[in-house]
C-alpha cells in the first residue's frame, strides 16, 4: 500500500450544526394543536410558553466535541480486524521511509500529473489529506499484514469542508477516470481511479480505488488502495489499505464498520468495548 506515511492530522469536533439540527427535531409538534390546560391557561391571562423552547422529556443530546484523547480511543485495535493485521508503532513515519517491496511508495505517489484535480488526489494519498487539514486535534493507526499496509485516520474538521471534501471525492472517478503521471525521473505512470462500495454507516461515505501501474527495478508493478471516508456529525474516519498485492476491499469494509463504531460511541460519550461487538 502506499505507505504514505501520514503526519498525524489535527482534528477537532465542532457539533454545533448537528446540535442546532437535534434541537429543532426533539421541539418539532406533530399534533400542532393546543392541549387543554394551554387553552385555559389563555383564557386566564397567562401566557402560554413557546413551543420552539419546550424540550420534551428524553430528547437526545448533541455529540460531544471529539477530544484529542478521544480520538485515540475511537482508533482501531488489532482485534477489530481479521486476517493477521499487525500494528506498527511508527505509521506517522511511512511517508518518510516505507518501502514496499522494492518501490519506493513515496516516490511512486509523487508522480506529477497535468491535471489539477487529479494532481490533487496524488498529493493527497501521499500526505493523508483526503479529507483536508483537520480542524484540530487527530489521531492516526496503521496495520501490516505482509507487503499490505491500512492506514486510519479519525479527525475532527470544519463541516461544510468535510462535504465539499467528500463531494470532491466522488467526482473522482469521472475527472480521473484513467490519466498519465509523470515520476521525477521521467518514467510515466498509468491511474486508474474507479468507485468503491462503502458500508451505510455514518452521515455521509465516499469511496474510492486507485490503481498506479509503472516500471520499478526494471519491472514492471502495480500499487493498489481502496480508500473510504465516512462522516459522523462534524468527525471523520479515513481508512486506506492496499499495497503491491493488490487492493484490501474486505479489510477496508471492516475497518470502516468497526472505525465508525469507535468514533459513534466516543461521540456520544462512552468508551469503545476492547472487543469488536459488530464482527461480520
Amino acid at each position: 500500500m502506499s505507505r504514505r506515511p501520514s503526519h498525524p492530522v489535527r482534528l477537532l469536533a465542532s457539533a454545533l450544526a448537528a446540535g442546532a439540527l437535534l434541537t429543532t427535531a426533539a421541539c418539532s409538534d406533530s399534533g400542532g394543536s393546543e392541549s387543554a390546560s394551554d387553552t385555559a391557561a389563555e383564557q386566564a391571562g397567562v401566557a402560554r410558553p413557546d413551543a420552539a423552547k419546550q424540550t420534551p422529556t428524553g430528547s437526545p443530546s448533541a455529540p460531544a466535541a471529539l477530544t484529542e484523547t478521544g480520538a485515540k480511543a475511537a482508533l482501531l485495535t488489532e482485534a477489530d480486524l481479521e486476517g493477521g493485521w499487525n500494528r506498527v508503532q511508527d505509521a506517522d513515519k511511512w511517508r518518510d521511509r516505507l518501502l514496499v517491496g522494492e518501490v519506493d511508495v513515496a516516490d511512486f505517489l509523487t508522480a506529477k500529473s497535468d491535471a489539477t484535480d487529479c494532481q490533487a488526489l496524488l498529493d493527497a494519498l501521499y500526505d493523508d489529506g483526503l479529507l483536508g487539514d483537520p480542524s484540530g486535534p487527530s489521531a492516526l493507526t496503521g496495520f501490516e499484514q505482509g507487503d499490505s499496509r491500512l492506514l486510519e485516520q479519525v479527525a475532527g474538521y470544519d463541516r461544510a469542508g468535510l462535504d465539499a471534501r467528500l463531494k470532491w471525492l466522488r467526482t473522482l472517478p469521472d475527472t480521473c477516470d484513467e490519466f498519465t503521471a509523470t515520476g521525477s525521473g521521467g518514467a510515466e505512470r498509468t491511474v486508474q481511479v474507479t468507485e468503491a462500495s462503502v458500508p451505510d454507516v455514518g452521515d455521509a461515505r465516499a469511496g474510492l480505488r486507485v490503481s498506479v501501474k509503472g516500471d520499478a527495478d526494471g519491472g514492471p508493478a502495480t500499487l493498489t488502495l481502496d480508500i473510504a471516508a465516512v462522516r459522523v456529525d462534524t468527525s471523520a474516519v479515513t481508512v486506506m489499505g492496499g499495497g503491491l498485492e493488490g487492493g484490501q476491499t474486505d479489510s477496508v469494509e471492516q475497518a470502516v464498520r468497526q472505525g465508525t463504531e469507535r468514533l459513534k460511541t466516543v461521540l456520544d460519550g462512552g468508551t469503545p468495548s476492547p472487543q469488536p461487538t459488530t464482527m461480520d
